[in-house]
């Protein structure tokens, strides 16, 4: 995406702000989430917040090499920036927090429904909306039947990861939504052999759902 002359330069300016605005909004993320969840422990350690920060950092800038300056852009960087945080509850406390699930769905729909209108690009985001459906109901049966490997925060959580997918395109709901167990998978074998089965039985799965969104939207044509 980089090249010489002018369009290099707004490419190198675009990178830059997107850096920036994941180191920046990354930490204020926490301090809200903190200050309006206090039952989750409040602020993270200084390393944590250090390592947060960066991967917000890169998704961001990663996004914005993938998205340029589309109308789509500001959705993808909202789902780095809160999609990490979730990712880091997750691994931390075993939760995915209502109220952030929520926001995700809501702000992710939301910041889609710009490029739908401005591009006339209905098709796209009823795409997402029914990937959103057919991803939580998928995740919501598979709780049900299975509720040791599958939580309730992670059938919520399915909603706006398909909301994402789905917007991309059907294959991308498909084969996200299954990289997404094939990824946990991956993590909970790691586990296994070096923590043992009782460490790989509480891997949670919101991470690696968030993971495969985020791999889909960036290696999707």
């Amino acid at each position: 995406m980089v090249a010489s002359g002018i369009d290099g330069s707004i490419a190198w300016l675009l990178v830059a702000a997107a850096a920036l605005l994941g180191l920046v909004l990354s930490p204020l993320a926490e301090s809200l989430i903190a200050k309006r969840l206090p039952r989750l422990g409040g602020l993270p350690t200084v390393p944590v917040r250090i390592s947060t920060a960066a991967i917000t950092a890169v998704l961001c800038v990663a996004f914005s090499l993938r998205f340029g300056l589309g109308f789509a852009l500001p959705a993808f960087l909202f789902l780095a920036i809160l999609g990490v945080q979730l990712s880091r509850i997750d691994i931390a406390l075993h939760l995915l927090p209502n109220p952030l699930v929520l926001i995700l769905l809501a702000g992710g729909f939301f910041l889609l429904l710009m490029p739908g209108l401005l591009n006339m690009q209905a098709d796209d985001l009823l795409r997402g909306a029914l990937g959103a459906l057919i991803l939580f109901v998928g995740y919501l049966i598979l709780g049900l039947i299975s509720p040791g490997a599958i939580g309730m925060g992670d059938v919520k959580l399915a909603a706006p990861v398909g909301l994402y997918l789905g917007y991309l395109g059907w294959s991308q709901l498909l084969y996200g939504g299954l990289l997404g167990f094939l990824l946990n998978g991956v993590v909970t074998l790691f586990y296994l052999g070096r923590k043992g089965r009782k460490q790989a039985a509480e891997v949670p799965h919101g991470p690696s759902m968030i993971a495969a969104t985020a791999a889909m939207a960036l290696l999707s044509a």
